[in-house]
Order: structure tokens, then C-alpha cells, then sequence
């Protein structure tokens, strides 16, 4: 089965695709998509939605994860990172793609073991989960490898973080 993992982001969107199989889990891609400041975000929205749509193609997933947001101070940057992760959950129904999303607690707790594990922490555990010479970059691409993971290893009882 590969899973497409996506750490959402509308200047940033980290993408990571793994191969899970026979309890093994290998990294097939990983990168980001980057859009401008001063692109619109219209625009901005467009070539997120355009180049998941070419990864999806590119890669075929079986299936596609997600984290979900949390925001704690500036609503306005939630609300623009809402609207990227909306057309990022739109490319993965649109290809027929069932969605599961995770908090960033849940991710941390299925990488580590510790669910306020910090960055530094789960980008070691992720490089030596997925027997990688060096921690992805940039740190997008090593969050989204994280969703993946996550997914992976949570096949057991996915159905909970399927998106209804």
C-alpha cells in the first residue's frame, strides 16, 4: 500500500510518499510545494492544488493523510492555512483517495511514544524509522514523512481517523 502524507501549508505544503508492506515501511518520495507572499492566494491556492494533483498522479497512492490544525495565537494565518488544507483534502476526494487525518498529539504519540515529543526528537525517531541517512529537508518534508508514518503504522484502527 502507498500512502501519501501531507503536512499542509499554503506557503509551505510538505508532501511524503511510503510504501508500507509486510509491516516494513520505505520512503518513496518525499519534497515540499512552495508558493509566494506575493502571489495571491487564489494563486497560491491553484498551484497547491495543481502540483498535489500531479504528485497524486505521479505516485498513486492508495491512500492519503493529513494533519490536522492547530492554531493557538494568529487566526488569520489558521484561516489561510484552512483554505490550503481544504483544496488539499479537495485533490485527494477529487482522485478517489480515502482521507485519514491526525492531530499533531497523535503523531508525535505514534512516532515517539511521547505525544509532546519536539521537533528535534521526531525527526530523529522518523530518519531512523524509515532507515534514512539524514533527516529529510526541508522540515516540511520530514512533518509529512510523519503523517505517513503515522498512517502506517495506525492500520489497525484507521477507521478512527478516517474523515467523514
Amino acid at each position: 500500500m502507498k500512502i501519501l502524507g501531507i503536512d499542509p501549508g499554503i506557503a509551505i505544503m510538505g508532501y511524503g510518499v511510503v510504501e508500507f508492506k509486510a509491516n516494513k515501511v520505505k520512503v518513496i518520495e518525499n519534497g515540499v510545494v512552495t508558493t509566494s507572499s506575493k502571489t495571491t492566494t487564489p494563486e497560491r491556492l491553484s498551484i497547491l492544488y495543481k502540483n498535489l494533483n500531479e504528485i497524486i498522479k505521479e505516485f498513486k497512492p492508495d491512500e492519503f493523510a493529513i494533519e490536522e490544525l492547530f492554531f493557538n495565537q494568529n487566526v488569520k494565518t489558521a484561516i489561510t492555512v484552512g483554505h490550503a488544507r481544504g483544496i488539499q483534502i479537495l485533490s485527494a476526494q477529487e482522485n478517489n483517495l480515502p482521507i485519514y487525518e491526525y492531530t499533531p498529539l497523535q503523531i508525535k504519540q505514534a512516532i515517539t511514544g511521547y505525544g509532546r515529543a519536539n521537533k528535534s526528537q521526531m525527526q530523529k525517531t522518523v530518519t531512523t524509522l524509515l532507515n534514512l541517512k539524514e533527516i529529510p529537508k526541508p522540515d516540511d518534508a520530514a512533518d509529512a514523512l510523519s503523517v505517513a508514518l503515522c498512517h502506517a503504522l495506525s492500520q489497525r484502527f484507521k477507521e478512527n481517523f478516517r474523515m467523514n
